[in-house]
């Protein structure tokens, strides 16, 4: 098949990438080149920014796809340009939303593509819903042959997965670990949570692409397994060697101590348990599962990281903060038992 993505080398669409080049098919990649380097296979580069419309209008004029992909679409303004340009070249269009439009509170903690759409904590979240009305909308309307892909807590070799960190990722937390300096786990670490690796991620997606059942609806991808917080974070001290010195903090206070933004992420998302039903994915792709099990992939994950200076990317700022917080519910402690 021809397949184009727009981006195709993120965390969630590397994997998928190179699964599909693995496979035989064309992979169009739309984005600047800036990580196309590692893939191999019948892969067509078309270097230019998504959102200059007219020049990759220009670029594409004689091309059809199989299927298009759109991983960096964040907003309805970005997929009504999506339908501009591909409304009549692609038999398929995928939209990849997020598990994190979902219901916050949930009704139910088991979670299926049938549970409301509403995350009034976050504006991400909100957009995506948004995006995907727009574009079913469309299908309804006018049969463009849409497909929803919802993701949740996807992962790869690149970056630890973790509840509460900086904006330079995963690294400082493994460096607080092995330093022994204490790491804040949101709430009381006992919430369940769901993390995917990519490569699982990529095969049910690669089932989806071509996939006629697949065409007006969405479908979450995700795995079966469920931890708490406590045990991720136990998972990455042993497999850094070190004690876990963890310290508990409710997401409401996180949220309240800027200057990081951890309503959306923690509030909206990932302070609520998360259990999926993934029903519907084997139904449209039979013989999915999920096989990369999360003590497994963490381990490579962290030595990964460990090997790759570029993936080390400090954060002082962000370690400040931890300190401050960490004092915090020291002194909290200490006033309660001095007023006892």
């Amino acid at each position: 098949m021809k397949i184009l993505f727009i981006g195709g080398t993120g965390t969630i669409s590397m994997a998928i990438s190179k699964l599909l080049l693995s496979q035989g098919h064309t992979l169009y990649l739309l984005n600047r080149g800036n990580r196309n380097t590692g893939l191999s296979g019948n892969l067509v580069e078309l270097k230019a920014d998504i959102n200059d419309e007219a020049a990759v209008s220009e670029l594409i004029h004689d091309l059809t796809f199989d299927a298009v992909a759109d991983f960096i679409a964040f907003h309805p303004q970005q997929l009504e340009r999506d339908y501009r340009l591909f409304g009549c070249r692609a038999k398929q269009f995928i939209y990849i939303s997020s598990a994190s439009a979902y219901q916050k509170p949930l009704s139910d903690f088991r979670i299926t593509e049938g549970t409301p759409l509403a995350n009034p904590y976050w504006e991400y979240s909100r957009n995506k819903i948004a995006g995907e009305e727009y574009l079913m909308r469309l299908y309804r309307e006018t049969g463009f042959p849409v497909t929803i892909v919802r993701p949740s807590h996807t992962y790869s070799e690149r970056s630890v997965p973790l509840g509460v960190h900086g904006a330079n990722g995963s690294y400082s937390i493994l460096k607080r670990m092995l330093e022994g300096k204490p790491v804040i786990i949101h709430g009381d670490g006992t919430s369940l949570w769901t993390l995917t690796h990519n490569s699982d991620f990529a095969k049910g997606f690669a089932g989806l692409i071509g996939n006629i059942h697949a065409i007006g609806e969405a479908v979450q991808i995700t795995s079966d397994e469920s931890l708490t917080w406590n045990q991720i974070y136990q998972i990455i001290a042993d497999a850094l060697g070190v004690k876990l010195n963890a310290i508990h903090v409710s997401s409401e206070f996180l949220a309240a101590c800027g200057p990081f933004d951890f309503t959306g992420s923690l509030i909206g998302d990932k302070a609520n348990t998360v259990v999926f039903d993934n029903s519907k994915l084997k139904r449209l792709v039979p013989g999915f599962t999920a096989t990369v099990r999360a003590d497994q992939g963490i381990r490579d994950t962290i030595a990964y990281v460990l090997s790759h200076p570029e993936c080390q990317r400090e954060d002082p700022e962000f370690d400040d903060w931890c300190d401050k917080v960490a004092r915090a519910m020291e002194q909290a402690v200490k006033a309660v038992q001095g007023d006892l």
